[in-house]
């Protein structure tokens, strides 16, 4: 198995390493956050799609795109925990006495119709583990 990362700075070079990269046997993306990533998300997702290469997500609104798999932090969660600094700032605690924090809840998101796309079987036990499965 081999990795290669991806710069990921305009369109045009997406689609050419993409492209590239779906040449070779037994492929598939992996996307991690970034800005330039969510911003291309729908291209990255078209191209995947395009390639028929299985691609593995970090957040839901990929794969509610129609992206493969996402797993991830959960955005919501963390949404809330933030407020809650703000309320303890509010009320007179010091940003810098407050600890820092990292996600502590994951989401595991499925798409099946793309997986039928690509020709994917997968697992019931992957399917049972799932926060959600997209038909």
């Amino acid at each position: 198995m081999e990795l290669r990362p991806v710069d990921l700075r305009d369109a045009g070079e997406i689609e050419r390493a993409i492209t590239a990269f779906a040449q070779g046997a037994n492929g598939g993306l992996i996307v991690t956050g970034s800005a330039s990533a969510s911003t291309h998300r729908n291209l990255i997702v078209a191209l995947a799609a395009r390639c028929k290469l299985p691609a593995v997500y970090y957040a839901r609104y990929y794969v509610t795109g129609g992206g493969l798999i996402s797993y991830g932090p959960d955005f919501i969660d963390h949404y809330r925990r933030a407020a809650g600094y703000v309320d303890r700032i509010l009320k007179g605690e010091k940003p810098a006495d407050l600890p820092v924090q990292a996600p502590t809840k994951y989401e595991l998101v499925i798409n099946m119709k793309t997986a039928r796309v690509l020709g994917l079987e997968i697992p019931p036990t992957l399917l049972g583990r799932a926060d959600e499965v997209i038909e």
